[in-house]
């Protein structure tokens, strides 16, 4: 047998071995929406307004599976979780999959059963002070206290920060970042640390906003991303071709607003194929063929789901940096839709 028909009958194996949906596919269809585990009300990333709808940068991830599942963005059922409760609800099957501004780290990765499905949000460490402290850098704060949201990352970053730089602080521990929020408005500690994206919502949350600043200093990597159990490749799939069609589309140019005209006279094959007209199936991931171009449809491009989450037309004013595309100045990069 030539080397030409083994490939030929690889391509053929591999086809029908990606069309199988997978158990937790199965069952999101079964039952008609995703389950999707957020925080406990974080702005620009996931919070519930007074009627008890959820926005943020990481509810448009689960409104993009739920796109790409269904055709429909809304069928999805919210579950806010605490830091400490996030991965245990994961776990047991409590949802079907985590988007709430989570950490991808080495250890959450290989020991927790867990896959990080991509990053939605290049994020780093950084420290919130009051300004009336007179606080330039977080240099400055040997013996200062910290309110912290118990069951991050933060805690472990800050005691290796301090240790490097041979000072002494005081940790105090909350289980909700609303709850740290409030502590550091009261004068419980002298700042909060978090990331970087986090502080930004949170000093939006305060009596006078303008009263705290952002310190220079970034302390850690802290790549923000949606997280899926290990042992399902197929639902892994699914959730990590929602994050990346949306890169692509942003990209490609595609947007909400000319996705139609795109997918309906676009002579670019990678158009075509991220919209479902030629080329690559939706059945290889249990989908229809128009997965992305629902995705793109119901939800936006990545561009657009930042913009009007946490961009700079949104209350936390924060600028693309890391989070620009890889051809305009940062890192966002997704694999091609081929």
């Amino acid at each position: 047998m030539n080397k030409k028909l083994l490939a030929g009958l690889g391509v053929a194996l591999m086809v029908t071995a990606t069309a199988y949906a997978g158990p937790t596919l199965d069952a999101v269809k079964k039952k008609g929406f995703v389950q999707c585990g957020v925080s406990t009300g974080l702005p620009g990333f996931s919070a519930a307004d007074d009627k008890g709808s959820f926005t943020g940068i990481d509810v448009d991830v689960c409104r993009a599976v739920a796109a790409a599942v269904f055709g429909d963005a809304a069928k999805v059922k919210y579950t806010p979780l605490t830091a400490k409760e996030r991965f245990t609800a994961l776990q047991s099957g409590e949802i079907d999959m985590l988007s709430r501004n989570t950490t991808w780290t080495y250890t959450r990765d290989t020991s927790l059963g867990l896959n990080f499905a991509g990053v939605n949000y290049y994020d780093g460490q950084g420290f919130l002070v009051a300004k009336k402290l007179g606080v330039k850098s977080a240099l400055e704060m040997d013996g200062a206290s910290f309110c912290i949201q118990a069951g991050t990352t933060t805690e472990l970053n800050l005691a290796d920060y301090f240790r490097t730089n041979k000072m002494q602080y005081t940790p105090i521990t909350f289980d909700t970042s609303d709850q740290t929020i409030k502590a550091f408005e009261a004068g419980r500690c002298d700042a909060l640390t978090s990331d970087q994206s986090q502080l930004y919502a949170l000093r939006i949350k305060l009596q006078d906003p303008n009263s705290a600043m952002v310190l220079p200093e970034v302390i850690s990597k802290e790549p923000l991303g949606p997280v899926v159990r290990q042992g399902d490749d197929e639902w892994f799939n699914v959730v990590k071709w929602s994050l990346f069609a949306m890169v692509n589309a942003e990209e490609l140019g595609i947007t909400s607003a000319n996705v139609d005209q795109m997918k309906a006279s676009s002579t670019d094959p990678n158009v075509r194929r991220l919209l479902g007209v030629e080329g690559v199936k939706g059945e290889w991931m249990g989908l229809s063929d128009d997965w992305g171009y629902n995705i793109v449809k119901h939800v936006g491009n990545y561009g657009e789901a930042f913009e009007r989450n946490v961009g700079m037309g949104s209350p936390l004013g924060i600028a693309r940096g890391l989070n620009a595309l890889w051809s305009k100045g940062g890192i966002q990069y997704a694999p091609p839709v081929r």
